[in-house]
């Protein structure tokens, strides 16, 4: 049998694209404008800011952060002018725009937020605003005393020593233990029939 005749194919070559070279424009270099103006120049709306958002504002606050469970508090604590055209044994608290005592309904929950200022005896010393979100009704009010607790000791260490004694400036770390597979809750288990 004659051997088999084995032709190559030609590869055909690859051709190149020349690449057209990339030319960079000069750019202008930055400047920046430094915008300082004197008093005289700038026109202040006072009215457009809370009191408290006023950049050197009449009021100097301290502010914290109060958390539990999925509930985040932010306080500020003001100390309160003797001028104040509301009852003396009565706190000033505002929560989320509303008074604390509209927000949290349940008598509970009122006492707990309060409970810091009771504590050291200085119910109507202090003006308080917080805003909280997250989690439930339980948890924010607990949030809430939790950042008051933080800004009383802010504005006096001395304070530290009878917070720290009732619990308040403890973070509670207690949360909803999840579900277990097999269960209906994290202990709940479906119910047993021998049958």
């Amino acid at each position: 049998m004659p051997p088999k005749k084995t032709t190559t194919k030609a590869k055909p070559e690859k051709t190149v694209k020349p690449v057209a070279p990339v030319v960079e424009e000069p750019q202008a270099p930055i400047t920046f404008v430094d915008t300082v103006h004197d008093e005289e120049d700038v026109e202040f709306d006072a009215a457009a800011f809370s009191e408290d958002q006023v950049v050197g504002g009449k009021e100097k606050y301290y502010e914290a952060v109060g958390r539990r469970k999925e509930a985040i508090a932010r306080v500020r604590l003001m100390t309160r002018k003797s001028t104040d055209e509301i009852k003396e044994d009565a706190a000033i608290m505002t929560v989320n725009g509303k008074d604390y005592r509209d927000y949290f309904t349940d008598a509970m929950l009122q006492t707990r937020v309060e409970s810091p200022l009771k504590r050291l005896k200085s119910l109507s010393r202090f003006k308080v605003s917080a805003k909280v979100s997250g989690g439930g009704i339980s948890g924010q009010a607990d949030a809430v005393r939790h950042g008051i607790s933080r800004t009383l000791e802010q504005f006096d260490a001395n304070f530290r020593k009878k917070l720290k004694k009732a619990g308040f400036l403890t973070r509670d770390p207690r949360r909803v233990e999840r579900k277990m597979p097999g269960l209906k809750k994290s202990r709940k288990g479906p119910r047993w029939s021998k049958r």
